[in-house]
This record gives C-alpha cells, sequence and structure tokens, in this order.
C-alpha cells in the first residue's frame, strides 16, 4: 500500500478541531470507548451499522453531529452538510445489501470522549450480478449526551480487489504497537532471536494498512506459520499515520519506505541486514501470493551454519 493513499486518518484529523468539538464532549468513562480500546465492538458502530443496512436515513442522520454539523471529507471535496453522508450510505443501502461489513482497522482515543475509528467497509450488492465493493472510512466520534459522528473521511465505493492472499476476517487494530516503542521491541527481539537462533523480520506498516494486516495473516497460515515459528521473530515496526515516524529505524536497516509498506528487513540476532525490501515487493498483496510468502520465509531463514 503507498503511504500517500493509505492514510484516510490525518485527512480528517487535519480538518477537525478537536478542542471545538470536545469542549462539549462529555467522558464516557467506562463505556464505549473502553471497550473499542480493548479490541472488542464499538456499540455506536454497531447501531451506525444497523441504520446503514435498514437504508433508515432518519436513523442514520441521529448518528451525525447538527451543533456543529459534522463534516466530511470526500472524493468530491469537503462538506458541512449534514444530509451528504446519509445519503451516500442509504444510497449504499438501496442497491440492495447481501453482505455490509465495516472491518474495524485502528482505533485511537485523543482524548476523552473522542474516539476515531479506521475502517474497510465491505459490502455486497444483492442485484444480479452480485458485485462486490469496498470503501475506505474513517470516523470521528464524539460523546456529547450521546455518541455522534463529529467527522469523516470516506473514498467512493470501488471494486473489491481480488487477491491470492486471504483478508483476515477480522484485522487485529494492535497489530502495530506505538512508533516508540519500536526500538526496545527490535532489541528485545534480536535478544530471543540470538538465544533461539533464529532471524528478526522488521514489517514496517500500520495499522490502517490493509496489504500490512494481509501480510501478516498470511505469515500465521496453516501452511507458512510452522516456518514463521520455527525461524523468526518478527517485530511490526509502526511508520506511524503520517507515515513519518521510525524512518530512522528504516534507513538504519536499509528499507526505504518511498515504495509504500509494509516494507521488510530480515536481520541476523547481531542486526545484521541479510535482506531488505527496496522495490515495494511486499508493498500490495494483490501481486503475491502464498507460494510467495513460503518461498521468502523458506530463502531466509537461517542457514545450519547460523544455527550452530
Amino acid at each position: 500500500m503507498r503511504i500517500t493513499k493509505g492514510i484516510v486518518v490525518m485527512a480528517v484529523l487535519a480538518m477537525l478541531q478537536i478542542s471545538t468539538w470536545c469542549q462539549n464532549a462529555a467522558a464516557p468513562g467506562a463505556g464505549p470507548a473502553r471497550d473499542v480500546a480493548e479490541g472488542s465492538d464499538f456499540a455506536p458502530l454497531t447501531q451506525w451499522k444497523a441504520a446503514v443496512v435498514a437504508g433508515d436515513k432518519a436513523n442514520i442522520a441521529r448518528l451525525y453531529t447538527l451543533t456543529p454539523p459534522a463534516q466530511a471529507k470526500t472524493p468530491a471535496g469537503d462538506s458541512t452538510d449534514p444530509s451528504e453522508e446519509t445519503a451516500f450510505w442509504a444510497a449504499i443501502s438501496a442497491k440492495g445489501l447481501a453482505k455490509f461489513d465495516p472491518k474495524l482497522m485502528e482505533s485511537l482515543q485523543p482524548q476523552d470522549g473522542v474516539v476515531l475509528l479506521v475502517l474497510r467497509v465491505e459490502f455486497t450488492s444483492g442485484k444480479s450480478p452480485a458485485e462486490d465493493e469496498v470503501v475506505s472510512l474513517s470516523q470521528v466520534w464524539v460523546h456529547q449526551d450521546v455518541w455522534r459522528i463529529a467527522a469523516s473521511g470516506r473514498s467512493d465505493a470501488e471494486p473489491a480487489p481480488q487477491g491470492r492472499l486471504r483478508e483476515p476476517e477480522k484485522f487485529n487494530i494492535n497489530l502495530y504497537p506505538l512508533p516508540e516503542k519500536a526500538a526496545g521491541e527490535i532489541a528485545a527481539a534480536l535478544q530471543t532471536a540470538g538465544k533461539e537462533h533464529k532471524r528478526v523480520i522488521l514489517m514496517f506498516g500500520g495499522n490502517w494498512c490493509i496489504d500490512c494486516h494481509i501480510l501478516d495473516a498470511s505469515f500465521h497460515s496453516k501452511d507458512t506459520a510452522p516456518i514463521l515459528a520455527a525461524n523468526y521473530v518478527v517485530v511490526h515496526v509502526s511508520i506511524g499515520d503520517e507515515g513519518d515516524k521510525n524512518l530512522d529505524i528504516a534507513k538504519k536497516y536499509d528499507t526505504p519506505m518511498d515504495k509504500g509498506v509494509p516494507a521488510l528487513a530480515v536481520l541476523d540476532p547481531d542486526g545484521t541486514v541479510v535482506y531488505s525490501q527496496k522495490q515495494g515487493e511486499f508493498e500490495s498483496s494483490l501481486k503475491i501470493g502464498p507460494e510467495d510468502v513460503a518461498r521468502f520465509l523458506e530463502k531466509w531463514k537461517p542457514t545450519t551454519k547460523n544455527q550452530s
């Protein structure tokens, strides 16, 4: 995934003045915000999904702030028309949905009463022939009297890409730790690799990156998980929501970010780089298959000499 294409998050945060919304936002305490931070379902998102599936414009509209009006960033431009997002999602429902699945990729809680969600909305129309489509979406929810969407950013509906690597049924929203944890986790991984005669894989990316989730799921698939477990320690290195974090680490391990993420480097336990991705080889899950992942892991696993 090219970094410039993957970041819906910052487009929304840039246009959202958090302080303006949160002057009236009530801290919800031990409610849905805590649940989403722990990886559980975010109840307001479930309500939004139900309203969209039902095509209920009134209930969709109730989930967006009116004072001040919810802001939307779409391919057509910015809008403060509260009805715009209601109309878009109601039109999706009108296609006749056989499936509507907003998959949570990342959640952030910048302060009490504010939750940012990054989603991949997958849906299938019930019309003949059925069509699989996807929308990239981010939502900023604020807690006033209830949870409502204060800002959103989305793509248009596009045909769902057909890749050879299987997409996980549910994304791990904690796949990538905070960027500042990377150095410590790499040091710990190198130490573990030395003790266990393994190598370290650095996977640069972010929770917002669909291809990062797909590649990680492939690493842990039935066929490749045994190779991974026997030979590697994996560290997920977050480059942040703007793609500007841990670039010093990427440079140290000779792994350029300008070709997109996920970007991989393979290290010996002493930190020596034995492989680094230069041409975006793993940047798109549409270009590779399970056999490519297995071949990569077999090729770069420790040699007998390394393990002795």
